[in-house]
């Protein structure tokens, strides 16, 4: 895996979105990209069903999400 990677597409406006981050400062939400992408796994129709996107809002959107996840393993103690 790369380093920490520079998310250069994605902005913070505490005025837009309820501070959500966003794509490149429209009022596309990172959520709602990944969930896009989730829904749409053919990347053609995505980008078909939104135009604004570019293939890389949706790589970053995702790596971004994926960085800010906890990955985290927690173990119960079996007796």
């Amino acid at each position: 895996m790369k380093g920490m990677q520079d998310f250069d597409r994605i902005t913070w406006n505490p005025n837009q979105m309820n501070g959500q981050p966003c794509i490149r400062g429209m009022r596309l939400t990172v959520r709602r990209v990944v969930e896009a992408a989730a829904l749409y796994p053919d990347r053609d129709e995505l980008l078909r069903n939104y135009p604004e996107l570019e293939p890389d809002d949706i790589q970053q959107a995702l790596a971004y999400a994926a960085a800010n996840l906890e990955d985290r393993a927690a173990f119960n103690d079996v007796a």
